[in-house]
Order: structure tokens, then sequence, then C-alpha cells
């Protein structure tokens, strides 16, 4: 399962790198950090720490993606 969330990496970087949108990063964070939990064992307490920092990144895209409240 780590594979598919390097290769999502990978394509959100590619993305990035060719339309220069910021608001993929903390979409590439998201799939980094999912990565990176998925690769840890089992019972490693390194992999519920990526998985609550990929949650932290989820919540990170939910306020880059939120519409801004207009100024009157």
């Amino acid at each position: 399962m780590a594979g598919f969330f390097v290769a999502a990496t990978v394509v959100t970087l590619l993305q990035f790198l060719r339309i220069r949108e910021r608001r993929l990063l903390p979409l590439m964070a998201l799939f980094l950090l999912l990565a990176l939990a998925h690769s840890r064992g089992a019972g490693d307490p390194w992999g519920r720490r990526f998985h609550l920092a990929s949650g932290m990144a989820g919540l990170a895209l939910l306020a880059v993606l939120s519409p801004r409240a207009q100024r009157r």
C-alpha cells in the first residue's frame, strides 16, 4: 500500500512543478506522510505519528481550499 502513496506523491510533485500551484503542497505532504506511515511496521510508534501528521496535513489542505469570507 505504501507504493500507492509514493506514486501519488510523485504525481503531485510533477503537477506542482508543472503549474506551480502552492495549494498542492499540503496534498503532497499528506501523501508523503501516509507513505511513511504505511512503510512502518504494525507495532511501530512512528507509524502512528506519521498517520497523525498526515491528518494534520489534511486539515491544512482543508484550510487552504476553503473559500475565504468576503470582506466588506
